[in-house]
């Protein structure tokens, strides 16, 4: 067993309960109003949308790293585990790169934090790989 993958799996976990079921409960909490412009509700609905859509890449990430983990599922694990480690990588390039071009706020790259997570869940997955 490799305590680092087994790490970065409980991680990728977490973060996909944390966000499927935490982040939905705030995004219900900016929803429009039944009376707001159609265009806002459609704005909204879709970034929900896409929203979930990561919630289902994290479900996924979850289960491939718990099938390489505990079974002998995969023929080349090393191959899987690297893509990964470069789709969380991808994932907080974006991440960072949308704080950086976005309206600034105080503190904005600590309270918006989760490009440094998708960083150490990448980091993780390439030490264990290694």
């Amino acid at each position: 067993m490799n305590t680092i993958l087994i790490i970065a799996n409980l991680l990728v976990l977490f973060t996909f309960i944390i966000h499927t079921f935490g982040g939905d409960q705030n995004l219900r909490e900016i929803e429009p109003d039944a009376e707001s412009p159609n265009r806002l509700r459609i704005f909204w609905t879709m970034g929900r949308g896409a929203f979930h859509i990561v919630s289902i890449d994290f479900l996924f990430a979850t289960i491939g790293l718990a099938l390489i983990n505990f079974t002998d599922f995969f023929e080349e694990p090393a191959l899987l585990l690297n893509l990964l480690a470069l789709y969380f990588l991808g994932y907080g390039i974006a991440f960072l790169t949308s704080l950086s071009i976005s309206s600034k706020f105080p503190n904005i790259y600590l309270k918006m934090w989760q490009w440094l997570l998708m960083f150490v869940i990448a980091g993780l997955i390439f030490w264990g790989n290694s």
